[in-house]
């Protein structure tokens, strides 16, 4: 089979890597529009079964993703003055361009083609059995036949900036910090020795009361510094300002198609989907898309059959995820709900921020509950019975007062 896997990001290099590795007489390219070693963002998270998994599929660049990689097994959150521990699964951050620079060198070694800074676009796609659009959540592939693939992005209410930082943080950290506009707060985790990202996330009302809409990166970086200097300890925030100078402040913008594939076309990673960066899933999925596609055309000899099986099954797999991420940025949007419980019962149910029974249920009383419920099974079946129940009644009356 000739493929071409247009995006050189994480999903397009694992795929090629695992196509090959199935079959060595497969021809695939890897076209990339920026030149090799050039990159966004900071820092990506995963978690230690996704490491597992990519040891079944790959054990050399698995090995080499993982040797790169730090780790933590806590979480620390700080409100106002005061900070709390607790234990959680093991975590995982990596570079983002080690984490391209491994699956690069791993795709070459085993032969596939790179070009580097070459453009692909709709008018012009290669010539091709497969052509994989891998090309990030601003897919030009995509968007030529948006109405096909059904398309939908829905905007969230907070604004955020994605920025590096020198401080290396010891666990994933949470810091909400109060101002005289309404909170605005930070999650902070390493991916190196010297390194840690640092996403800012405030309302829009903080976000303008704050100034920050209006400022550039420069005094954006020195404001933020001032805020989160507890945790910080001295070191400074690193960004990635416009041609303008102005501060990269973003909406995150959820996105879904009702389809992935057309014709000999299909979508992968942001492409086709995304997941609120708050649930640190946007690479696990990708990676994830890539070995359901690998695998679907291994099994199945008709391209239209693979296509459609990989479809159906990621599409199943990201049901909960997309439930869960919804479920994470909304408890952030309503952050007053919950910021005044004591430390310990906000850390909890900033854990708890998935369910889909929180919302709906009094702060203080779901912190009972589930301390309940970790001790009584009985509760915990009730807990993960009620919670969807919940949710679809609410979801269908809100569906019906629009009408």
């Amino acid at each position: 089979m000739k493929v071409a896997c247009v995006g050189g990001g994480p999903a397009g290099l694992y795929l090629s890597i695992l196509l090959k590795l199935r079959d060595p007489s497969h021809d695939v390219t890897v076209h990339e529009r920026d030149p090799e070693g050039a990159t966004y963002g900071w820092g990506v998270t995963y978690w230690r079964a996704l490491l597992d998994t990519l040891h079944q599929h790959d054990p050399e660049s698995a090995r080499a993703i993982g040797e790169s990689s730090v780790r933590w097994r806590e979480g620390v959150a700080h409100v106002r003055d005061l900070a709390t521990r607790r234990p959680g699964d093991e975590g995982h951050g990596i570079g983002r361009h080690r984490l391209l620079e491994i699956l690069t060198a791993r795709a070459r070694a085993l032969g596939v083609r790179l070009e580097f800074e070459h453009r692909i676009t709709p008018d012009a796609l290669p010539a091709a059995d497969l052509v994989v659009a891998g090309d990030g959540v601003h897919s030009a592939l995509r968007t030529r036949h948006a109405d096909h693939f059904g398309t939908r992005l829905t905007a969230g209410r907070n604004r955020y900036a994605w920025l590096g930082t020198s401080k290396v943080f010891d666990a994933f950290t949470f810091a909400f910090v109060e101002t005289g506009h309404g909170w605005i707060w930070c999650y902070g985790y390493g991916f190196g020795p010297e390194a840690g990202t640092c996403v800012v996330e405030c309302s829009p009302e903080t976000w303008t009361g704050l100034g920050l809409d209006t400022a550039n990166e420069a005094d954006s970086l020195a404001l933020l510094e001032k805020l989160f200097a507890a945790v910080l300890d001295g070191h400074p925030l690193l960004g990635r300002s416009g041609a303008d100078g102005s501060a990269q402040w973003l909406t995150f913008r959820t996105l879904t198609n009702r389809t992935w594939h057309r014709g000999n076309l299909v979508l992968l990673g942001d492409a086709a989907h995304t997941t609120h960066y708050s649930i640190g899933a946007g690479t696990t999925l990708a990676l994830e898309d890539a070995i359901a596609l690998a695998d679907a055309l291994h099994e199945h000899a008709s391209l239209p059959q693979a296509l459609a099986r990989y479809e159906q099954a990621r599409k199943q797999a990201l049901l909960p995820v997309q439930s869960a991420a919804r479920y994470s940025a909304r408890w952030y949007e309503n952050l007053p709900r919950y910021i005044d419980l004591p430390p310990r019962q906000m850390f909890a149910l900033l854990g708890q921020r998935h369910s889909p029974l929180l919302p709906h249920v009094p702060p203080r009383l779901y912190y009972r509950l589930d301390t309940a419920a970790g001790q009584l099974e009985a509760l915990r079946r009730l807990k993960r019975w009620l919670g969807p129940k919940v949710a679809r009644t609410v979801h269908a009356r809100a569906l019906t007062s629009r009408r």
